[in-house]
């Protein structure tokens, strides 16, 4: 056979002509990025690599961008279990936790991007926070235990986490939304309370 025509076919064909190679998508001009038994058998025939050269590889894909979850809007307390633990693990007084078992919550949250407003509000007692992802600030927990404490608070997954550091340990809470409900669970030392929210439309 020819080599000038066996060239030519060997062009037009590179991925026919020579095994196949699981280098990365590229063009080149020599066998320098040919994988090891394309790059010899080129040698050993006294050819020069097709150009441009194609050879097989995996597709690359960029990472998925995760946003995270809307959990903005007026939210309505539907059920509240071990509320009491969690009061008597903050100090709080027996004629308080009384009246807070007694009363129904709302939330009303306001969420852009990273930055967040939260207002529990009640007959007695109203409280609001504002905050930014992944930024520690000072807390006063006016109208709760009424404590000074460094807050941070991150997403963790589809989890909106807060660590509370001060005078108590375990100290926090976290936010999620599961089948269209916003969840609360308050921790402080041992006790945990686990708040449920629907969605007022």
């Amino acid at each position: 056979m020819n080599p000038d025509r066996e060239l030519v076919s060997l062009s037009l064909s590179p991925l026919k002509q020579l095994p196949s190679c699981s280098s990365p998508i590229s063009r080149f001009h020599s066998s320098k990025g040919l994988c090891p038994r394309a790059r010899g058998r080129i040698k050993a025939e006294g050819r020069r690599a097709p150009f441009p050269f194609l050879t097989l590889s995996k597709v690359y894909r960029p990472p998925r961008i995760i946003m995270p979850p809307d959990i903005s809007g007026k939210w309505i307390l539907e059920t509240n279990d071990r509320l009491e633990d969690y009061m008597k693990a903050l100090n709080i007084d027996f004629a308080t936790r009384k009246i807070a078992l007694a009363l129904s919550q709302t939330k009303l949250i306001t969420q852009d991007g990273d930055k967040f407003t939260i207002k529990t509000c009640s007959t007695f007692r109203n409280y609001e926070i504002s905050f930014t992802v992944g930024v520690e600030f000072d807390e006063h927990t006016v109208g709760l235990d009424n404590r000074h404490v460094k807050s941070l608070i991150k997403w963790e997954g589809d989890e909106l986490v807060c660590t509370q550091t001060g005078q108590k340990a375990n100290r926090g809470w976290k936010h999620w939304i599961q089948e269209e409900k916003l969840y609360l669970e308050l921790t402080c030392e041992d006790a945990v309370c686990l708040q449920v929210f629907k969605k007022k439309e």
